[in-house]
């Protein structure tokens, strides 16, 4: 049976925001006006050109810089605004092993690639694209689809940055399985030569095609040798049946003194002591107002169906640990449940090197990019500032009917499949957001970056170990505070 990943792609069946939106001239969009007076094939042949500045080759080279700050410190100047009480369940976290480590050092990183190899070509990037930022989840539609679902970093800047750090993340969670360092290199550089063959195929599709082009969980089911595919129908099924509110309610809610409430999980789930004070509530209306005005009026009209019931500070992801997540338990009158996600916007790890957002606000930052990168995004996207914090936010809901890939009992087979999903799904969002013709011109028809991709993953994985190292000699020494939330 043909491998479905490498099949040609299907063709598949803004809110107008207010201010900053009508300055979505970022690079990406820019550019995308500027090459609309060139044809493909003189976009590609610019691409070609650029080889002679930027060899495909140079990509696959990492030497730590002797100047190279100290991861350490890096991330220590990143918990500046977090909750202090929640910080040492990040480290917490970034010390169960190298690929932890990895997930929570986007910052990191985002400085290491700054100093990499580039060849000037920019396009909307995720920020934190790591093989766990990417899973199945429901279209407005009730279709699943698989794609990238975190954008906290989002901004434009080098496409270079993502598949790098893509094929860092392969390697990494291929040696926390156990697979041999070749094992790891192939599944780099098979997710480095699907994301190339996908990013030529869209250099040949009309700008339309690229937009509506998607991939569904399906897609990437049918990839699963036969004998394994049953589990993940399964999976699929089960998620389509349900939304993801009805399936978090038992989970997350139920009758607290006599109401329906969040019920607290200390330290990952909790009401804090200003959810307590008699003020709380008019916050968080005033807050709930706000953030209404940033969707389209159907929006309104369904989110107008639900009243809100009840929030708490929910703990999420790695990198994330400390920073304000707020989940908005909602009924409906007829007791049906929404949960949606606050979570607190800071500047993207990638401005430094790639330039200040245009976005003034950086929940709109987070807004703008996911839906310009993926095919399509949870209807309920919108932004807020809190008047009484001043703190930002983006907000959507909290899952809906989402499939996490279970990477940690993945083989080598299986992480193929989906190496090649990710790499699918990374030149599907560049090429909607970016010059798929001048990336796919300078990627060329050989394997030189795929192999170059191999290599670079191999020797960040290195250097990631090495921090993950550092991280465990501070905690040693007390310099940082660590615990496990398990």
């Amino acid at each position: 049976m043909p491998d479905v990943l490498d099949a040609p792609p299907p063709v598949a069946n803004l809110n107008k925001a207010k201010r900053a939106e009508s300055r979505i001239s970022t690079a990406a969009s820019a550019s995308a006006n500027a090459d609309s007076k060139r044809s493909p094939e003189e976009r590609a042949q610019a691409g070609r050109a650029l080889r002679s500045m930027t060899t495909r080759e140079s990509h696959g080279k990492w030497k730590r810089p002797e100047d190279r700050a100290n991861p350490i410190d890096v991330l220590r100047s990143a918990d500046a605004g977090r909750i202090p009480e929640l910080i040492p369940i990040r480290y917490g976290r970034m010390l169960a092993s190298p690929f932890t480590f990895f997930r929570g050092a986007a910052g990191v990183m985002a400085a290491d690639l700054a100093r990499t190899p580039a060849t000037g070509i920019r396009v909307q990037v995720c920020g934190d694209c790591h093989l766990l930022n990417f899973g199945g989840f429901a279209t407005p539609e009730r279709n699943i689809v698989f794609d990238i679902n975190d954008f906290d970093e989002t901004a434009p800047g080098p496409w270079e940055w993502d598949i790098k750090r893509l094929a860092a993340s392969f390697v990494l969670a291929a040696r926390s399985n156990g697979l041999s360092d070749d094992n790891a290199r192939d599944l780099a550089a098979t997710c480095a030569q699907t994301y190339r063959k996908r990013m030529r195929d869209f250099s040949q599709m009309s700008p339309l095609e690229v937009w509506y082009a998607r991939v569904t969980a399906q897609d990437v089911a049918n990839a699963v040798p036969a004998s394994r595919r049953g589990r993940v129908n399964a999976r699929i099924e089960k998620a389509s049946a349900r939304d993801g509110s009805e399936m978090d309610f038992p989970k997350l809610a139920g009758m607290v003194g006599g109401q329906v409430a969040i019920r607290d999980a200390p330290p990952l789930i909790f009401h804090p002591e200003q959810a307590r004070e008699p003020g709380f509530q008019g916050v968080m209306e005033q807050a709930f107002g706000a953030y209404r005005e940033t969707l389209t009026d159907d929006r309104r009209a369904l989110l107008d169906r639900y009243r809100i019931v009840d929030a708490a500070i929910k703990v999420v992801g790695i990198g994330s640990v400390g920073r304000r997540c707020w989940i908005l338990l909602l009924m409906s009158s007829s007791n049906d449940p929404l949960f949606l996600q606050f979570k607190e916007a800071e500047a993207s790890v990638l401005e430094p090197y790639a330039g200040e957002s245009v976005y003034p606000h950086h929940g709109q930052r987070v807004v703008a990019g996911q839906r310009l990168m993926q095919p399509v995004s949870d209807m309920f996207l919108g932004w807020v500032t809190v008047e009484a914090t001043g703190k930002q936010y983006y907000v959507r809901q909290l899952r809906d009917a989402k499939i996490k890939p279970l990477v940690e009992t993945f083989d080598r087979e299986l992480f193929s499949v989906y190496a090649k999903a990710c790499g699918w799904v990374l030149a599907r969002a560049h090429a909607k957001a970016g010059d798929a013709a001048s990336i796919g011109g300078y990627l060329g028809s050989g394997d030189a970056f795929d192999e170059a991709m191999g290599a670079f993953g191999v020797a960040y994985a290195d250097q990631t170990e090495r921090d993950h190292a550092a991280l465990k000699a501070a905690v040693r020494k007390g310099d940082v505070v660590a615990f496990s939330d398990v």
